[in-house]
Order: structure tokens, then C-alpha cells, then sequence
């Protein structure tokens, strides 16, 4: 999996950093882990008897699971009982990989029930260290268990996902946010190419422009705090920001497009300025404040996350008015509502300048001139620290790149169609429904001539309003850029993102008979499928790096460089093809049987290859891993400690500001590397991965089973 890079602002008086969440349990949160001992790993929620014992359930709604060697029994609250094996092999296959993430003995879930991201603890990919988390895998969670409740009609494990989300993933630690001003919104700070160009001076001389948003959000839900999920979660205290093994909110990523995790320090989400160097924490690292560095909080959100957590709502919903249980969710669709009402930040320039914007000079915008009606890689905010009373301020600011990966037309349509999920402030819907049209106008003009989707564009050229250079091509006045928001790796060259993305174009077909989407599918379907090799052996390959030449309407061409066998992206794409097939045979009157059959052998395949006691995994050679011993930038000046003791000095790499990857088990792996020895091989078990191959399962038992 490449990297997913959050790149974050600053302000003025309140430098660039981070802020650290330390995430005290209420006494009904205590209650609701289901055990005291924080040793132990989570079920989840649910409660479960089996040989290796038993673990009691968050709370008395939530189901019980009954493991016998010789399969598995759950039984909901409401007394439905639904046993594995059960004759449908859809079901079971769904059901299996479901019980494979609840089993406390698999490691999925910490002690406080939130999904790690990988069962691994040596894992470096975006989140760079295996026990973290992300709002990414919160709304993968969302999904499985809407799934589940179509099965089940059991609608309390995803109930349980919001009641997870609402106290570790939405940051509740805004103690300022009501002294946000949107005729000033953010201090401007350069984006520079390279770490070494940081720490990044603050401007108060730039022009920044009005936020839109901020008085129609306040007349919707008041001064409360913004209601979205911050991209990053350390869940057992790793790093040891936070107090003892409670989860905190951390960052990492800061520094331009060439900082790669492995060159990133990770850094607490409220600044405190107790780690770090002295009276600067961690601010220093990242911006030059001249009024000196204070205390503060700051998160980052990661708009394809919250996106996917209303899709996952949606679909949650659409399961339970089959089931004549449409008021059940009621109170989870307002939320996504809400949720979706706040992820509009991304659709707005960082700055707020008017789109188009070329020089630093510009003015800033006003009203909507800042929407480019996309979602962008994040949005931000941040505030004084609650303790300081001498002066109080608040941020926020939006993303002036755009990468395809992250667009979702199907939450668009349901944020702006849908009447349960119309948002409740007065500018929403229309919002969302111009995102719509225009988000699907995007892939459109980035469909390359095979039929692939390309990166994205920017509306900041160089991370500073520079000029575009001579022939670029513009969508709306934007400038193209092959490889969005990091080029180390390059955004654009992971096949994923073809995936995932054109999985909701797909879906967005299927439930409308939206014709956008079909064109978009013709194209695309019989490019995916003349590279996607099923091989003699009973092995596929998929692929799993891209180059590309040209641009939007200029010659755009894309080939396929390298395959392997990412299970979870070939859930994705098995998924894609079977929505693609089932809209074809809705709208068209003529299923494309092809795509559906690949999409069966694809899962068929994966489930021969690479079943484990785990659930699914792959082999996957890490050279990277070498990187380990990289140097991390960091200015001659700066003298600090990470909270273990470990220096942040100019000598400092990856391993250094993470020594705890010594006590490892499997660091001895890349000891042997580096010695000479063979690259590591892991068999990763991302949660996200699982999740995708259990839905692929049953929107196939859904969509085609007789």
C-alpha cells in the first residue's frame, strides 16, 4: 500500500506543529471496553466463548459468538441465531473473515476495541508503525459491519463503530474552536519542495481569503467543535505523547511533496511543549514564528475517510429499510449528515484564494471563489491551548490539490439527493450537488487514452500560488500535476487509487444510471480487465505501479510497469466490475456477464491463495525496509527529545525517532537485512485489506446469488 501523505497548515502566534490528544476515558467509556485489563486485545464490541476462552461484550446489545473447531454460532441480542457453515458459500466467506477480525486471539482490535491498522506491529506505509490507526480503518469498520446487518439484521456492531468514532476518532479537545474568525482563517506558511526547506517562515503579509462555510456551519450546529475525524490515532500510546496506554491523536507528515514517511517526525496532535525541544516542542520543526512558539491543538482530516463513512451509512441504511427497520439508523444518518456538512472544507482552496490564483499577490476570495467543489487530500484546524487564557485563536483551512483517488461522486449524490442525509445547514445540498457534477467532470477530463483515471490538480502551483508553467492543462482553473500532493513515491503511480476510486463511480452508476459514470466505466472496464492477468498456476496478478506521459487532453497515456498480488486491492477492483455489471444489466438490459466472471475469479483466488489462521494475507518482500536507517532532516539548530529520551538533532533517522522498533520481534528481520542478509518478507494483515475482501464476498452473494 503506497503512502497516503496529511499535509497540514499554520498560523500566526501559533506556530505550525502538532498537537497531542491524551484521551481521558469517562467512566462509562471504561465500562463500554468490556475489560479492565489493558493488556489484552479487543473483540471489538462483541462478546465471544471459545476455546482460548472468553470475552465479555461492550454492552448488552451487542452479539455473542459461540467458536467450535468445527465452525462458529453468532447470536444477535434479538435472539437470531445464524451458524457458519451454513450452505451459502458468499455468506460463509463474509462471515468467516468477519469472526477473523472479532477474534481477540487474531490482535485486530486494542483493549480499548479500536482497529489497529495491520494485526503486525513492524509495518511502515503511510501510518508508520502497525498499532497506530487511522480514520481510514474506522470507516472500513463502518462498512463490515453494515454488511453484517444485512445478514443479521443486527444493527448494534455498527452502532458500536460510532460510539468509537465519536470518542477516539473526532478529536472532542477543541476548547477554542469557538474563537475562529473566517475573515482571517490562517496564517499563510509556504509549502516547500523539500524537508531541508523547512522549518517555513509564517507570512502575515499574504492575502488570505474569507471562509464561506464557517457562518452557515455555526447557524446549522452552533460554536460546538467540528465534527470530523483526525487522520492518525496512536492507540496504546507507542510513542508515549499521551498518559500511560490511553489512545492520542499524533502526526507526522509536514514537510512538501518529497518528504516520504521515511523521512517524517512524528509529533503530538496538542502541542503542550512538553516533548520536543524546550519552550518550542515540536513548532519549530515545521514553521518560523518570530512571535514565539505556544501551546495548541491541531488535526487533520482525510476526506476520502469521512467520505467512505457516509457511503458505508448510506448503505447501512439502504440494508435496514429492506428489513422494514429504516428508524433504526436514524440518529447514524444525521451524524454522517453532519459529517458530510463539515468534509464541504475540503472542496475550498488552503488559503481561501479565489481558484485560479497565480501569484502570491493575489487577493484573497471571497464567498465561494475559494470552492473548487473537489475533495481535496485534507482539511485543518487548530486552536490555542485551553490552559492559555491570555489569548485565544483558532484556525481553519482547506486543500488546494485535488487527487482523483480521494473523490467519492456516490457520497456526493447521497449528501445532496438523499433526504435522511441532506445536511442541515443552508448551503450544503447545493454544495454537495455542484461537488457532484463536478467531481465527475474531474475524472472525465483526467481519463487517459487506455481509459485509466490520472492524478489530479492543484490550485496552489508549487505550494505557493506560483505561476503555472507554459502548457499546462487547467480544469477550472486548476493546474494539472501528474503525481498530487507527494512525489515519493508519486501519487499517481499506485494502482490503487484506480480501484478504490472508480469503485464508487461504479456504484454511483449502479444505484442511478448516472450516464457520466457509464461512459466513464466504458472506458476504463476494458482497460482494467486487458491488465488484470489471470494466470495458468491458479495465481492472478494485478497492477501495482502506473506511469504515465502526457496530459488532460494533451496526449494523456498510461502504462503498467509493475504487478503483484495486493489482496485488497483486488477485492476493490472484483467489487468494481460486479457494480459495473449489475448497472449495466439494470440500464443497459444486458448484464456484462465478463466483468462479473472476473470479478468471481479474482475472490475465488484469493480465497485458495491466501487464506490464513488470520484471515488473508500475501507475501510481500519490504527492501524498502533498508530505509530504516535513513537520516531524517533536522536544522543544526534544534535540540530536542522524543518522550522516550531519544535526540531530535541532525543526526537523527527513521529508527532513531522510533527506537522502540528495536524491542520488535521482527527488527531482527531487518538487522539480518542490513547485515547482508535477504530482504524481509512479512504477511501482513491490514484491517482495511480484510474488509475489502470480506465485502467483495458479499456484494457478490448480494448482487448475484440466486
Amino acid at each position: 500500500m503506497k503512502c497516503h501523505k496529511r499535509l497540514q497548515p499554520g498560523r500566526r502566534g501559533q506556530g505550525l506543529a502538532a498537537l497531542t490528544l491524551s484521551l481521558m476515558l469517562s467512566q462509562s467509556a471504561l465500562a463500554a471496553t468490556g475489560s479492565t485489563n489493558r493488556g489484552a486485545t479487543g473483540t471489538g464490541g462483541v462478546a465471544v466463548q471459545s476455546d482460548a476462552g472468553q470475552w465479555p461484550a461492550a454492552h448488552a446489545s451487542m452479539p455473542k459468538v459461540f467458536a467450535t473447531g468445527d465452525g462458529f454460532r453468532i447470536i444477535t441480542a434479538q435472539g437470531r441465531e445464524i451458524s457458519v457453515p451454513s450452505g451459502n458459500p458468499w455468506q460463509d466467506k463474509f462471515l468467516t473473515l468477519w469472526w477473523k477480525l472479532h477474534d481477540p486471539q487474531n490482535g485486530y482490535f486494542s483493549s480499548y476495541n479500536l482497529p489497529y491498522h495491520a494485526v503486525e506491529t513492524l509495518l511502515v506505509e503511510a501510518p508508520d508503525y502497525g498499532h497506530v490507526t487511522t480514520s481510514e480503518t474506522f470507516s472500513y469498520w463502518a462498512w463490515l459491519e453494515a454488511m453484517y446487518a444485512h445478514y443479521t439484521g443486527d444493527f448494534a456492531p455498527l452502532r458500536y463503530v460510532y460510539d468509537r468514532i465519536d470518542n477516539y476518532a473526532v478529536p472532542t479537545y477543541q476548547p477554542t474552536v469557538s474563537a475562529y474568525d473566517p475573515q482571517s482563517p490562517a496564517t499563510f506558511a509556504r509549502e516547500n519542495p523539500t524537508p531541508n526547506a523547512y522549518p517555513s517562515p509564517l507570512n502575515a503579509s499574504v492575502n488570505v481569503g474569507q471562509d464561506p462555510l464557517a457562518s452557515d456551519l455555526k447557524n446549522a450546529y452552533g460554536d460546538g467543535p467540528i465534527y470530523g475525524m483526525h487522520w492518525l490515532l496512536d492507540t496504546s500510546n507507542w510513542y508515549g505523547f499521551g498518559n500511560a496506554d490511553e489512545p492520542v491523536f499524533i502526526n507526522t507528515f509536514q514537510r512538501g511533496p518529497q518528504e516520504s514517511v521515511w523521512e517524517t517526525i512524528p509529533h503530538p496532535s496538542i502541542e503542550d511543549l512538553r516533548f520536543g525541544a524546550p519552550t518550542q516542542g515540536y513548532l519549530s520543526l515545521f514553521v518560523q514564528d518570530g512571535a514565539g512558539y505556544k501551546r495548541q491543538w491541531r488535526y487533520t482530516n482525510a476526506p476520502d475517510a469521512d467520505a467512505r463513512l457516509v457511503q458505508a451509512t448510506w448503505f447501512a441504511r439502504n440494508i435496514a429499510k429492506e428489513q422494514g427497520q429504516g428508524e433504526t439508523v436514524g440518529d447514524l444518518t444525521a451524524k454522517a449528515s453532519k459529517m458530510g456538512d463539515y468534509l464541504r472544507y475540503a472542496m475550498l482552496d488552503k488559503y481561501f484564494k479565489a481558484i485560479g490564483c497565480r501569484q502570491l499577490s493575489c487577493p484573497g476570495g471571497k464567498n465561494y471563489e475559494s470552492a473548487h467543489y473537489l475533495l481535496g487530500w485534507y482539511y485543518a484546524w487548530g486552536g490555542s491551548h485551553g490552559a492559555d487564557t491570555t489569548a485565544r485563536w483558532a484556525w481553519r483551512i482547506g486543500s488546494s490539490s485535488a487527487h482523483f483517488g480521494y473523490q467519492n461522486p456516490l457520497a456526493a449524490y447521497i449528501l445532496s439527493q438523499d433526504e435522511e442525509f441532506t445536511p442541515k445547514s443552508a448551503s450544503g445540498r447545493g454544495d454537495w450537488a455542484k461537488s457532484l457534477d463536478r467531481q465527475l467532470e474531474f475524472y472525465q477530463w483526467l481519463q487517459s487514452s487506455e481509459g485509466a483515471i490520472a492524478g489530479g490538480a492543484t490550485s496552489s502551483w508549487g505550494g505557493a500560488y506560483g505561476d503555472y508553467p507554459t502548457g499546462t492543462s487547467t480544469f477550472h482553473g486548476m493546474a494539472y500535476e501528474s503525481n498530487p500532493v507527494y512525489a515519493d513515491p508519486g501519487s499517481g503511480t499506485w494502482f490503487g487509487w484506480q480501484a478504490w476510486s472508480m469503485q464508487r463511480v461504479a456504484e454511483l452508476y449502479a444505484a442511478t444510471g448516472d450516464k457520466r459514470a457509464k461512459a466513464l466505466l466504458d472506458r476504463w472496464v476494458p482497460w482494467v480487465t486487458s491488465v488484470t492477468r489471470l494466470l495458468p498456476n491458479g495465481e492472478y496478478e494485478i497492477p501495482t505501479t502506473l506511469a504515465w506521459t502526457g496530459q488532460p487532453q494533451v496526449n494523456l497515456h498510461v502504462t503498467v510497469t509493475e504487478y503483484n498480488q495486493d489482496l485488497g486491492i483486488a477485492a476493490a477492483l472484483a467489487k468494481t466490475l460486479m457494480f459495473h455489471a449489475v448497472g449495466r444489466a439494470r440500464y443497459e438490459g444486458k448484464m456484462d456477464t465478463a466483468a462479473r466472471d472476473l470479478a468471481k475469479e479474482l475472490m475465488e483466488r484469493i480465497w485458495n491463495l491466501h487464506r490464513d489462521d488470520k484471515g488473508l494475507a500475501v507475501p510481500e518482500v519490504r527492501k524498502d525496509y533498508l530505509r530504516f536507517f535513513d537520516s531524517v532532516y533536522i536544522p543544526g539548530s534544534y535540540q530536542g527529545k522524543m518522550p522516550d529520551g531519544s535526540l531530535i538533532n541532525k543526526d537523527s533517522t527513521f529508527l532513531s525517532l522510533r527506537s522502540r522498533y528495536r524491542e520488535d520481534p521482527d527488527f531482527a528481520k531487518v538487522e539480518q537485512f542490513k547485515a547482508g542478509g535477504p530482504a524481509p518478507v512479512f504477511h501482513y494483515h491490514r484491517f482495511w485489506a480484510q474488509v475489502e475482501a470480506a465485502m467483495a464476498y458479499a456484494e457478490f452473494d448480494r448482487l448475484f446469488a440466486d
